[in-house]
């Protein structure tokens, strides 16, 4: 008879509260004023979240001119440049912002060291779309650096006053060592306190580490575009086991199983459940499998909705 595989599944996975107020703006949206609503970028990075929004009714758009005069218009949840904002309400258009409110947070820290003075400092990833709008909502220039030997590449002078604002999708583990090389090399910096990084990053990379340990192979499940599902399988990979990063169940490979006793999956921030299920189902028909999952943080943030979709038959105001 076969040994059972186990399956262990990391606690928290998978969506968090942004993600999730998110999609839900999308999906009331099209409910209240109907097909198509245009949302600019992908609304959260999943294909499989996107496409099925797709199906109801959502217009995936880059860039503002593709879209209708007086169409309700959707930010993604990575916020955009204020350039963005300012072509809305050029073009009058009806937006829904579905910034994240901790990416929110972050641009008014940085808008608040800006007009204290200081130098910013952006860590995050060249590139990533959170980045690009985080950069364009601050009107003062702005060093992006994603190791500390770019902070020792700084043309800044030591005795310069630097703040820093990090990408939400690095967890305190992630920004480390690079906000210890800002300390070690100019001697008057701040930055927001460690209590204020994103909650949902930091409890996947301390879940999957957790996991990593109980586990001879580590499955991660989200899209190869998505900053905080690609760092969760490194963290595997960085804890000696094989790490895969995966879309769903049809992406496993049957040889990864070779001599593997326990898989730990995890999810990323924008992968819903259903892909997990996928996962598991895939693993069904390969072996038997047990599932457990492991203790871990039980979260419970929420965000509100913008108040147009609260409110019984409000419209959506062009912007501002």
């Amino acid at each position: 008879m076969t040994t059972p595989l186990q399956v262990i599944l990391a606690q928290p996975r998978g969506f968090c509260a942004g993600v999730v107020r998110a999609i839900d703006i999308v999906e009331k949206a099209i409910e209240r004023y109907s097909a198509p609503v245009y949302v600019r970028h992908e609304i959260v990075h999943n294909r499989h979240v996107v496409d099925k929004l797709r199906r109801k009714g959502a217009v995936f758009v880059e860039d503002l001119t593709e879209i209708p005069p007086g169409a309700v218009t959707i930010f993604s949840a990575h916020g955009v440049a204020r350039s963005v904002q300012e072509e809305a309400r050029l073009r009058e258009l009806p937006v829904l912002d579905a910034t994240c409110p901790l990416v929110t947070k972050v641009h008014i820290q940085g808008r608040r060291y800006a007009k204290s003075g200081r130098t910013i400092v952006l860590i995050g990833h060249a590139g990533h779309v959170e980045v690009i709008g985080t950069m364009g909502q601050v009107d003062a220039p702005m060093h992006l650096v994603s190791t500390p030997e770019e902070v020792e590449a700084l043309s800044i002078p030591v005795d310069t006053p630097i703040a820093y604002v990090t990408q939400t999708t690095l967890s305190v583990d992630d920004t480390r060592g690079v906000i210890m090389a800002l300390h070690a090399r100019f001697a008057d910096v701040e930055g927001p306190d460690v209590s204020e990084i994103c909650y949902a990053t930091q409890n996947r990379q301390t879940a999957v580490r957790d996991l990593a340990r109980v586990s001879d192979l580590l499955i991660v499940v989200g899209a190869a575009n998505s900053s905080n599902s690609n760092r969760l399988r490194e963290i595997g990979a960085e804890m000696g086991i094989p790490s895969y990063l995966v879309d769903d169940g049809d992406s496993v490979d049957p040889v990864w199983l070779d001599g593997v006793a326990a898989v730990g999956i995890t999810a990323g921030a924008s992968a819903p459940d259903e892909l997990v299920d996928s996962v598991i189902a895939a693993l069904r028909l390969l072996r038997p499998v047990r599932v457990s999952q492991l203790d871990g943080v039980e979260e419970n943030v929420e965000f509100s909705l913008p108040a147009e979709l609260r409110m019984p038959h409000a419209t959506v105001a062009a912007a501002e």
